[in-house]
């Protein structure tokens, strides 16, 4: 399992290549964003038309994950669907497919600002969860600390590789979007200065998650 570890309130980590989060202590898998029904959202909205895959592939890189962790809890750190109409309008295999995986495994739904409202899927539903040391939220909060977040699909260039990135300092963990076409940040937006200390890390995601000075 291809990884880099590292440690947030005492907790020791690993950002997987695949863009999870894995906590070995817990038994804990997290990922952020999958925005599964993308293609059909935008198609709704007038948008080109987009590969139907998304879901598919998306279910595939995470029961993969799952898999290869031997993961009891997955946490999904909000913008689970792309929208509630998208979670609503998934094809019955895909759902199947998602009630079958919910079904071996503790499943935690965070709420995002694209799905708000619980999935009528069943599982847990929370605003925030706090398990041990650290809290998992959607959206980072610059008061907080011990911190799991996602929501800005962040990635980082070096060179001329651009990858989706976790974003690490001491205080949190910004996670990459794990869903397919979801596009990223790069970290040297500025939304990420009032987040991510000076010191802080990008580790890319891929085969061999390579880890760096945060570039900015």
């Amino acid at each position: 399992m291809n990884g880099f570890d590292f440690t947030l309130a005492g907790a020791r980590l690993t950002a997987l290549g695949s863009g999870a989060l894995w906590w070995a202590e817990q038994r804990t898998l997290c990922v952020s964003d999958l925005h599964l029904g993308k293609s059909e959202r935008h198609a709704r909205r007038g948008g080109s038309a987009l590969p139907p895959y998304e879901t598919r592939d998306t279910l595939d890189r995470l029961e993969a994950a799952l898999e290869a962790t031997g993961a009891h809890t997955l946490i999904c750190l909000g913008d689970s669907f792309d929208d509630d109409a998208a979670c609503r309008a998934l094809p019955q295999a895909d759902l199947d497919r998602i009630a079958r995986l919910m079904q071996a495994h503790r499943w935690v739904w965070i709420e995002g600002n694209h799905d708000p409202a619980p999935p009528a899927l069943g599982g847990e539903h929370a605003a925030a969860l706090t398990l041990g040391p650290l809290t998992f939220r959607h959206i980072a909060d610059p008061q907080s600390s011990a911190e799991i977040s996602g929501h800005y699909h962040p990635k980082a260039r070096i060179r001329s590789t651009s990858r989706p990135a976790f974003l690490v300092d001491a205080a949190r963990v910004i996670l990459p979007a794990f869903g397919t076409y979801t596009g990223g940040l790069r970290s040297s937006d500025p939304a990420f200065a009032p987040l991510m200390a000076p010191d802080a890390l990008a580790i890319l995601t891929g085969p061999r998650p390579l880890p760096v000075p945060m570039p900015r």
